[in-house]
């Protein structure tokens, strides 16, 4: 297997089923490549190769992604006798009683789960970075981020330990380490993936899991394997017309497509992502679409705001569920961003939080009237090229700063996990020091199909595949 990360996850499942190589040939290789590159990366923050090996060697369902290793997020999702940190010292489990009905959908699409991928605290900022878990570095460089809060995920991806992993995305949890590491990064439709029975996790709607992926053909794959109707759910499934697999290679026809680089502060990106922005711009009205300089013109003051206490109040809940198992308040065992969220989520009143609720459910509707008259919007994922670890660390004492450089990087994600609307970061360009600069598509609720068809476009047009990071293979 030693062309083993020159393939995507279908493409190493064709090489099991045809019985040209077996599962545990395949797994030896991710193993080889994540003992070779975690030292460098810190990427995989649990090892489970004796379970895996079991795993390869016995029978595998007989889904798309069969044989193939796959990394689980160590955030949310649960595997059945594995251990979950969330990135804590306080709010961590020894093992964990079942898997999560997402963890069951992934062994049943085939693949064999090796081990677990670093995430900061909570998954609070765009960055991997906690005391427990340390920092996680780029594999174009790893003297900068990887992107949170699934960098683990994406650095795996990225440097070839894995061709897909599980990742989540609450505010821009997928999307900014697929931007950062050059990988496709779709956040989903709110509820297109099941929640599953520890529902309280996602309980404000702002989170959904999915996979970081090298290939846009393995992210439809896996979506069609894990996103279908959840029984006892009491949200409704979006719909969907066909298989995601088959939309990659479909004509997305003409669209009518709005881009902009408006950013909440009013502040201008980076010129060399402008640059970027405008050259895709450029790119789909050559490809016949129809293109336009148009924002949202929303009131992002208000939006963020409301936004704010929404998910202070949830995070504090969430924290409280775990005084109740610690049976004790967290003390010196988090970290400063949790502790400012938690105190301020504590201070909010009830009326306060639902006020917020309200105020973004009125603001959503405003945002998704906006998508009435065009098919996709299109921005940069990242107002800035992927800083270096030392000038975004979450670690710090200085939270202001730490806030506005935050503000500076990642301006044009979290709208779309509010609205629940499908988006898409697509690694199309380099700077000039070689790092990713990545675009991203967001389409109507429900709307992943439109997504799929103009990546599918954007790949052959715009190929990426052929690029490799400083850590690879």
């Amino acid at each position: 297997m030693r062309e083993y990360s020159e393939f995507d996850g279908l493409g190493l499942a064709a090489l099991v089923k045809k019985r040209e190589v077996s599962a545990g040939e395949v797994l030896e290789a991710a193993i080889e490549r994540i003992e070779r590159h975690n030292g460098a990366l810190n990427a995989v923050v649990y090892k489970a190769y004796d379970e895996a090996r079991a795993v390869a060697a016995g029978a595998l369902p007989d889904g798309p992604f069969q044989g193939v290793p796959f990394l689980i997020k160590d955030l949310g999702v649960r595997v059945k006798n594995w251990p979950r940190s969330s990135g804590s010292r306080f709010a961590c489990v020894d093992a964990d009683e079942a898997d999560s009905t997402l963890t069951q959908r992934y062994r049943a699409a085939g693949v064999v789960l090796a081990g677990k991928t670093n995430t900061p605290e909570f998954g609070i900022p765009g960055v991997t970075n906690s005391v427990r878990l340390g920092p996680c570095r780029n594999p174009w460089n790893t003297e900068h981020i990887s992107g949170g809060s699934s960098g683990g995920a994406a650095a795996a991806v990225a440097s070839g330990m894995v061709p897909l992993a599980h990742a989540s995305d609450g505010l821009g949890s997928i999307r900014i380490p697929a931007a950062c590491c050059a990988l496709v990064g779709l956040k989903t439709t709110r509820d297109r993936n099941p929640n599953g029975q520890h529902d309280s996790d996602r309980a404000i709607g702002f989170s959904v899991d999915h996979v970081v992926t090298r290939t846009v053909r393995d992210s439809a794959a896996m979506l069609d394997a894990t996103g279908h109707p959840e029984p006892g759910s009491p949200f409704a499934y979006p719909h969907k017309e066909r298989p995601y697999l088959d939309e990659v290679s479909r004509s997305p026809g003409a669209l009518r497509v709005f881009w902009s680089s408006e950013t909440p502060t009013g502040k201008p990106i980076a010129p060399e992502v402008r640059e970027c922005l405008e050259r895709t711009a450029d790119t789909l009205a050559a490809l016949g679409h129809d293109v336009r300089a148009e924002g949202l013109g929303i009131d992002y003051r208000a939006l963020y705001r409301a936004q704010s206490f929404v998910s202070a109040s949830n995070l504090a809940a969430g924290i409280k569920r775990w005084v109740e198992i610690k049976g004790r308040e967290p003390g010196e065992d988090i970290e400063p961003l949790a502790r400012r969220a938690y105190e301020a989520g504590q201070r909010i009143t009830g009326a306060d939080a639902l006020w917020a609720w309200q105020q973004l459910r009125v603001m959503s509707r405003q945002i998704l009237a906006r998508f009435e008259s065009f098919d996709v919007y299109l921005t940069p994922v990242l107002g800035t090229l992927p800083p270096r670890v030392d000038f975004l660390d979450p670690r710090t004492d200085d939270l202001k700063q730490f806030d506005k450089r935050q503000a500076e990087t990642f301006p044009f994600t979290p709208p779309f996990n509010m609205t629940g609307q499908p988006s898409l970061s697509l690694p199309l360009w380099q700077s000039q020091t070689g790092l990713p600069i990545a675009m991203m598509f967001t389409a109507r609720y429900g709307d992943e199909a439109t997504l799929f068809r103009l990546a599918g476009q954007l790949e052959k047009e715009l190929p990426w595949r052929g690029r490799r990071p400083a850590v690879w293979g």
